[in-house]
């Protein structure tokens, strides 16, 4: 039986999908980072505002600048990643909304309401972290978002001047199935969700 190519990437971005903390030798082609923004970039967030900003750590050089800013835990398994994204918020988003969103002045709003422009930032990168981890799938990578780190550490070692602010890490690369643990369990439907 033939599987139909929109299951075999279901399966990959959702169903078979999975958390990695060990890795191959395999190197990450850097054209696959690009790629994947490509598609995460067209995903829906308020006004269009994409405030997600990403570093990708590739070098040694950077990721020993990483080290000491990670929880005991996270030390080797981002060290040994190919690659380690900081998925930060810019806290000026605003600034580019004038071209993301053309059809209104909304740039005011958030100029004039920092808490609402806090807000906005962490929901929204939050969000396009979470579409970035589906178009890495997506584009063959394997990754391990977590926490576990010095937030106001790497804020200070990567974004100095303060106007981005880190939110979450993301390892990619290709994973070593043989390291994973059975997978968990999921919650059903009725479990968390109930229709009005």
């Amino acid at each position: 039986m033939t599987v139909h190519p929109a299951e075999a990437l279901l399966d990959r971005q959702f169903r078979k999908a999975r958390t990695h903390m060990q890795w191959t030798d395999k190197p990450v082609d850097p054209a696959l980072l690009t790629e994947a923004y490509d598609l995460a970039r067209w995903a829906p967030t308020a006004f269009n505002a994409s405030p997600m900003r990403v570093l990708f750590l590739r070098s040694t050089e950077a990721k020993e600048r990483l080290r000491p800013l990670l929880s005991p835990g996270n030390v080797d398994k981002t060290m040994r990643a190919p690659v380690t994204a900081i998925v930060a918020q810019d806290s000026r988003f605003q600034d580019h909304l004038p071209t993301l969103f053309p059809f209104m002045d909304v740039k005011p709003l958030f100029d004039g309401n920092p808490d609402m422009a806090a807000e906005t930032a962490f929901r929204n990168s939050s969000l396009q972290g979470a579409y970035l981890i589906v178009a890495l799938r997506s584009v063959g990578l394997d990754v391990g978002p977590m926490s576990g780190f010095d937030a106001e550490g790497v804020n200070r070692e990567f974004f100095p001047d303060g106007r981005y602010r880190s939110n979450f890490l993301i390892n990619i690369g290709h994973g070593e199935a043989s390291a994973l643990h059975p997978r968990g369990p999921r919650l059903a439907f009725d479990q968390i969700a109930e229709i009005i």
